[in-house]
């Protein structure tokens, strides 16, 4: 079920979704910045925000004081096509003034167990992010947390096995640690994820349920209602 922090914005093409998603984003950095001397943003995998990605790169902004995570990675050699990681280093990240030790890659090449516990350590648990970019999958699952999977919301990184998307073995943030942030912005785009959407709304005990925020949840969609 929806959150009573939530807001929900509906668009009318994909074009528009992305314009004001990445307005949003880079509004909150520069209030971040401005406030704190730095901005925290976990990153999402999948297609929707490749080109919000791409289009940041575009930006003649300052990147130097963002710090860049990810909510989850596939257990792929590091430089494989399908890595959350390189995706985001090629289309934005390797094009913009930003360090290279400003980026906390989920190392998944180690494998999921070695990978998990090793961003365990690197993440600290008693900061918040300033903002954490998630989707939201056909069947309510976020990041690599799957329908009917259980995890341990006392850690902030799990093992992934199973999966019912390849590949089977993942790494993901809990529910619990992509939620200890300021904002949350979910990106949803395309009809097949209105069964999904629509579950949510309705209280459908979903990965996605567990997802909450300290201050916002911000929804952008395209076609999905």
């Amino acid at each position: 079920m929806l959150k009573k922090n939530t807001i929900f914005l509906s668009f009318n093409s994909q074009k528009e979704l992305d314009s004001n998603a990445v307005k949003f984003i880079v509004d909150k950095a520069s209030r971040a910045i401005k406030e704190r001397g730095s901005f925290s943003i976990v990153l999402s995998g999948g297609t929707t925000p490749v080109n919000i990605y791409k289009l940041l790169a575009k930006k003649k902004i300052d990147f130097s004081r963002w710090y860049i995570y990810f909510g989850d990675e596939r257990c792929f050699s590091s430089d494989h096509p399908e890595r959350n990681s390189f995706v985001a280093e090629s289309v934005w990240l390797s094009k913009v003034n930003i360090s290279k030790s400003n980026i906390f890659i989920i190392p998944a090449e180690l494998g999921n167990i070695e990978a998990s516990l090793a961003y365990e350590k690197l993440l600290d648990v008693n900061k918040s992010f300033d903002l954490v970019i998630l989707g939201l999958g056909d069947d309510g699952h976020v990041a690599s947390l799957f329908p009917n999977h259980k995890w341990d919301n006392d850690k902030q990184v799990i093992p992934v096995t199973n999966s019912p998307k390849a590949p089977s073995d993942r790494v993901s943030l809990t529910s619990s640690r992509l939620s200890n942030s300021e904002d949350i912005l979910f990106l949803i785009s395309g009809k097949s994820k209105s069964n999904a959407f629509k579950k949510w709304k309705e209280g459908g005990d979903l990965p996605v349920d567990l997802i909450t925020a300290n201050h916002q949840i911000l929804i952008m969609s395209f076609d999905v209602l």
